[in-house]
C-alpha cells in the first residue's frame, strides 16, 4: 500500500486512496470514494460512498464526510464539524435520490464544531469560524462566523484576516502578498 490504515480503519472496496495518506483509529472509508494524495483522516471519521477529497486535506477527529461532498485540494476540515445532504431528512422517508452536492474549494478552512448545509458551495480560501452554521454560498476568502454564518471580513490564503485601504488593497500581514477588493470580490495580485 503506498497510503497507511491503522488497522482499526475500515477501507471497503473500490475505493481509491492517494500516496503518502494517513488513515487513523476506527475511521471509515466507504465504496466508491476516493481521496488524494498526503491526506490526513483523524480518528473516528466516516468517508460515505462517492466522497471526493482532493490532495493535502486535513480531515480532523469526528467528521462524517457525506455523499455529495467534494473538497478540493489543501481543505482543512475542523474536530467535529459537520456536513448534510438531505434538506429535509426524515427517519421514514428514503431520500438517497435528493442528495444536495457541497463543493468546497481549494484552500477552505472550516472551523471545529462547524455545520454546513447541504447544496451551499465554499469559495476559495474561505475560513468558516467555530461553530458557525452555514447557510448559503461563501465567496472566495470571506471570514464567515455565527449562527447562522455572517460574512465579517476576508482572509488571506495563509489565514490572516485582510484590512483593506482606500484604494481596495490589503496586505497579508503574514507573507506580504497582496489582494485586491472589487466588486465584493478578491483576488490575489
Amino acid at each position: 500500500m503506498s497510503f497507511f490504515a491503522h488497522e482499526t480503519a475500515v477501507i471497503d472496496d473500490d475505493c481509491v486512496i492517494g500516496e503518502g495518506t494517513k488513515i487513523w483509529h476506527f475511521s471509515h472509508v466507504m465504496s466508491n470514494s476516493r481521496i488524494g494524495k498526503n491526506c490526513n483522516i483523524g480518528q473516528n471519521c466516516v468517508i460515505s460512498p462517492d466522497v471526493v477529497l482532493g490532495d493535502g486535506i486535513k480531515v480532523q477527529n469526528n467528521v462524517s464526510i457525506y455523499t455529495g461532498v467534494v473538497c478540493e485540494d489543501d481543505v482543512f476540515l475542523g474536530p467535529s464539524m459537520v456536513f448534510t445532504n438531505v434538506m429535509n431528512p426524515r427517519s421514514a422517508v428514503n431520500r438517497k435520490n435528493e442528495y444536495a452536492k457541497t463543493l468546497v474549494k481549494k484552500g477552505a478552512t472550516i472551523g471545529a464544531n462547524a455545520t454546513i448545509v447541504c447544496g451551499n458551495n465554499l469559495g476559495r480560501y474561505c475560513f468558516i469560524g467555530a461553530g458557525s452554521v452555514v447557510l448559503k454560498e461563501v465567496p472566495d476568502y470571506a471570514l464567515i462566523v455565527g449562527n447562522p454564518a455572517k460574512q465579517i471580513g476576508w482572509m488571506s490564503e495563509n489565514g490572516q484576516r485582510l484590512n483593506f485601504n482606500e484604494q481596495g488593497i490589503a496586505v497579508c500581514p503574514e507573507t506580504k502578498e497582496q489582494y485586491k477588493l472589487e466588486n465584493n470580490k478578491v483576488r490575489k495580485l
